[in-house]
């Protein structure tokens, strides 16, 4: 089973750069575009929003896509 996050949780993922760590802002059950990107997320296939700590920057993920950092 995926994994569930929550607000505040500290969270890595891989990007064309590496591994990046940022934190939960919130979860994403209904379309929402982000920028000029368009987030298919639902109830079924929830999408997270996280916020980079390096760059600031926000973006969607997929729980699958996302690990929980111990800190």
């Amino acid at each position: 089973m995926t994994e569930q996050f929550k607000k505040g949780d500290k969270v890595e993922w891989n990007t064309s750069r590496g591994k990046t760590i940022g934190e939960v802002e919130k979860k994403l059950t209904s379309p929402t575009d982000i920028k000029e990107h368009h987030v298919a997320a639902s109830k079924e296939n929830p999408e997270y929003l996280v916020k980079s700590d390096k760059s600031g920057k926000e973006a969607a993920h997929k729980p699958e896509s996302l690990e929980k950092v111990e800190e």
